[in-house]
């Protein structure tokens, strides 16, 4: 029984809201529904027990095959009731139902009586009913109706029918797509909601055709279109157009804008915010054509209609991400409506002044919110400090007076989202603004004294560890680190104990005092503590002198892990214990990704990587296991990387064929994948015959062919070629598969004795730069980038020349590259005219290698990249910018 929903701070505790359905059960009802035989029907009660089966429908309650059958076969007994009431509930009941193709009969002579009545009520609903249960047979009979119905002059029966189309257009698109010139009469029109409901159907008839969607909204914009929905719908198709057309220039060449424009000065408010918002989200649009919009939204936030108040600061909001100069005008109007009633639009339009606001209103503006913070929700909060965290990166002198108010309002009452968002804001003012460090770092000590959150701790007592050891007085820190050792559940005491550590290897001078406090620790009750504090002090140096901490443990106890951990965990589940160790460098480094989809036939059984077991593996481990069978490949050394499947031939074709670039220090190994799609051939003797002339400093040493290949049963042939030791050589290879046909009796199953020979022509096959560099992630770039230093940077600028969008480059390069991203740095946010993304990986030869990319739009669409490189060999940072200049 759903309850209302009553405010947290309605003081009604006493008062109770009951629902007139408030325990009602479903067998009651069906017994209340034998009224429909009654020979007298008593329309009122009848309307009740309707409502009722329809409340049990709608709160999820199932009803049986034989008791639905009963229920709707007892109802069209109501047809014969004259009452107006009874008949509505009686047309809503039957939707509701759903009867079966069998069933439908019953009513359908019945429904189309009623469609042909003279009561337009009675019409409207006949044909929305009969729309929903009937079927492509039916409809046929019934269409001559509906054209009717879609022209008819009440405004009810015509919006019935269109509204009906626009579900049909689901079912039965033909049948739909026959009433154009009806529909088009209909948007026409006088009547709004009917003028509505014909341009919404006419644009799904022709959605799928852009001319025709064009030519439509053409035809409209010089048109009258009186209905203020019709009108909303229309900008919305106009703007659709506008991004499809590819032309982004200014405003003169920009189709449609002048209708935009022309939108606000319409009398109606709902057509003026849409025409605002349209213009508002263009593609690449400019401060002068966003000028008319922003000035209609600016006279909104002084309206007295709270819904114009929040469309209008919350569009402002949006245009403040990428356009923050154009909304200054209206910080006057906004300031006002920090103190609204509504709380949703109070919090907008802090964000926005937060957003747009000089470093001259940073005070004023911290002030109007201190008093403002406890009145909103946590999630609303969240945005605040968001948009706090921006303006302080954007103003850093003003760090203090931000810095300090984060610390405030991380003190009071507040859920984990909430603190998470200030703790994180709170870390990345201190990585960002080196003058916030000291300060940032005492707020989170502060904060841990008395934090709730386990999780929260951790990830602080971490970044305390990575951060304090460069203050200038890294000692007064340890008090709070130690603290937690004595006051905190084993999580955070263990984390603790990994801090106290990470100080004790940076900063020599505590390391005798670190070891006293760790020597504490070893009297823990919980085991992990115990064992971090007994690993630290081993390789730390037990007696806790005064020396430097080597090198090589510093990067073994508190170095990146650039091991994937589902690797590890495969790695270590496959390790079978024996006198050899295991070796953590034999754990796979790349990022797995989703196996290629292979296009296969419908019903056929899949072939290639997405087979069964039989079929080759494909994962890093198994390709190594795979290629170690093959004893011409044990001395090629260790697998670097396996790359993704590539198609060679295409779907649907008589053979399928996919090939695996599987890289060795001096050798390139391709494991061609092969499957038979034809049930009365056998393949022997199969082989990929490979042409290596524009691959020349590649020479073929082995060729593996496969036996046999029989109907839908995978099977893998391989050539490999050597190739300059350490070098990322690239080549282009062209393919062709030789094989021996051999006919197989349908009925017996056996191949004939004699074949013939023959070929079949593949896609050419290419080995890039790209195929040498695996995807192996960082936990934290930045600490990575400082950490490789400035001796292998390589810097440089590009223009990439025009794109459809930003996003677009941004995936060209991530995939030109084969590198993984990092921190979601792929994801360009929506309307970016900039964008920075960063990316890792590991170079052959192990050499590490990471990316930082920032891209810009340079004019309406050109796009311009720096890419800065930094690796632990300065030749491979001249190679990534080669891949990039090349590609």
């Amino acid at each position: 029984m759903a309850q209302p929903l009553v405010k947290k701070d309605d003081d009604r505790d006493d008062e109770a809201d009951y629902s007139p359905f408030m325990g009602i059960e479903k067998g009651a009802v069906l017994q209340e529904a034998r009224v429909f035989n009654d020979p007298q029907l008593d329309a009122r009660r009848c309307s009740q027990v309707i409502t009722k089966l329809l409340y049990l429908l709608n709160q999820g309650e199932t009803f049986t095959k034989v008791e639905a059958t009963e229920v709707f076969f007892a109802v069209t007994k109501l047809f014969q009731s004259r009452d107006l009431g009874l008949r509505r509930m009686v047309y809503l009941i039957i939707k509701e139902l759903s009867p079966s193709a069998d069933e439908v009969i019953i009513v359908t002579s019945s429904l189309m009586k009623d469609m042909n009545s003279k009561t337009d009520m009675y019409r409207a609903n006949a044909i929305r009913v009969l729309c929903r249960i009937t079927d492509g047979t039916l409809l046929t009979q019934i269409e001559r109706y509906l054209k009717q119905a879609i022209v008819d002059k009440n405004p009810v029966v015509a919006s019935a029918a269109l509204v009906s189309g626009i579900h049909l257009l689901q079912t039965n698109p033909e049948i739909v797509k026959r009433w154009s010139n009806e529909v088009q009469e209909a948007v026409q029109s006088r009547a709004a909601l009917v003028q509505f409901h014909a341009l919404a159907l006419l644009h799904q008839i022709r959605q799928n055709d852009r001319l025709a969607v064009s030519k439509l909204v053409t035809s409209l914009t010089r048109g009258n279109v009186r209905s203020p929905l019709a009108q909303c719908l229309l900008i919305r198709y106009t703007s659709q157009v506008i991004r499809e057309s590819g032309n982004n220039t200014q405003s003169a060449d920009r189709p449609f804008y002048d209708f935009l424009e022309s939108c606000l000065r319409h009398k109606s408010e709902m057509v003026i915010f849409e025409a605002a918002r349209a213009i508002t989200e263009l593609n690449g649009v400019t401060s002068r054509e966003l000028t008319p919009a922003i000035t209609v939204l600016q006279l909104f936030l002084s309206s007295s209609k709270p819904v114009l108040r929040f469309a209008a600061v919350r569009t402002l909001n949006k245009v403040a991400m990428t356009h923050p100069m154009a909304v200054t005008n209206c910080n006057i109007d906004m300031e006002s409506l920090i103190s609204d009633q509504n709380r949703s639009i109070a919090t907008l339009a802090i964000t926005t002044l937060l957003k747009t606001g000089n470093e001259s209103s940073v005070d004023r503006l911290m002030k109007q919110i201190t008093n403002f913070m406890s009145d909103i929700a946590d999630e609303f909060k969240i945005v605040v400090v968001e948009a706090i965290r921006s303006l302080c990166l954007k103003f850093p002198l003003k760090f203090r007076s931000l810095m300090n108010f984060l610390s405030n309002i991380l003190r009071e009452e507040g859920g984990f989202e909430y603190k998470k968002a200030i703790v994180d804001s709170i870390v990345i003012l201190i990585r960002d603004i080196p003058d916030a460090k000291e300060s940032g770092l005492l707020h989170l000590c502060e904060f841990i004294e008395d934090c709730e959150f386990t999780y929260l701790s951790t990830q602080i007592l971490h970044f305390l560890g990575v951060e304090g050891p460069k203050t200038s007085d890294p000692s007064k820190y340890i008090r709070y680190i130690y603290n937690r050792v004595h006051l905190e559940n084993a999580t955070v005491r263990a984390s603790a104990v990994s801090t106290l550590a990470m100080f004790g290897a940076a900063v020599d001078e505590l390391k005798p005092r670190i070891f006293v406090l760790l020597r504490r620790c070893l009297f823990d009750s919980d085991d992990e503590v115990r064992d971090r504090a007994t690993l630290y002090l081993n390789t730390l140096g037990g007696d806790g002198a005064v020396v430097e901490t080597d090198k090589d443990v510093k990067e073994f106890l508190f170095g990146s892990f650039d091991i994937p951990l589902v690797n590890l965990e495969t790695s270590l589940k496959n390790y079978e214990p024996s006198e050899e160790a295991f070796d953590i460098n034999s754990v796979p480094r790349e990022v797995k990704s989703q196996p290629l989809a292979e296009k296969k036939a419908p019903g056929k059984k899949p072939t290639g990587l997405g087979a069964p077991p039989s079929g080759p593996p494909s994962t890093a481990d198994a390709y190594e296991r795979l290629l170690l069978s093959v004893p011409e490949f044990a001395n090629f050394g260790k697998l670097f990387k396996s790359s993704e499947p590539l198609e060679l031939t295409e779907a649907e074709t008589e053979y399928a064929v996919t090939v695996v670039k599987h890289i060795f220090d001096r050798h390139v190994v391709f494991q061609y994948n092969c499957t038979n799609t034809i049930p009365e051939q056998l393949l022997e003797d199969v082989i990929v015959i490979v042409d290596a002339s524009e691959a020349e400093e590649f020479s073929e040493v082995f060729s593996k062919p496969l036996r046999s290949l029989p109907y839908d049963s995978p099977g893998q042939t391989f050539v490999a070629y050597e190739k300059p030791e350490g070098l990322p050589t690239a080549g282009k290879f062209s393919n062709v598969l030789k094989f021996i046909v051999k006919e197989v009796d349908p009925t017996t199953g056996e191949a004939e004795d004699d074949g013939v020979e023959d070929e079949y022509q593949l896609e050419d096959l290419e080995v890039v730069t790209a195929d040498y560099i695996l995807k192996v992630g960082v936990s934290n770039f930045r600490s990575a980038w400082e950490s490789m230093g400035p001796d292998c940077e390589r810097v440089d600028e590009y223009g990439l020349g025009p794109r459809e969008s930003l996003a677009e480059a941004v995936n060209t390069v991530i995939n030109l590259l084969g590198m993984q991203p990092c921190e979601g740095t792929e994801v360009v946010p929506p309307n970016s005219r900039s964008h920075t993304c960063l990316l890792s990986g590991v170079f052959i030869g192990n050499v590490k290698v990471l990316v930082r990319l920032s891209f810009g739009l340079d004019g309406p669409k050109d796009v311009a990249m720096k890419l800065a490189v930094r690796s632990e060999d300065e030749t491979v940072s001249d190679t990534i910018h080669e891949i990039v200049a090349s590609g």
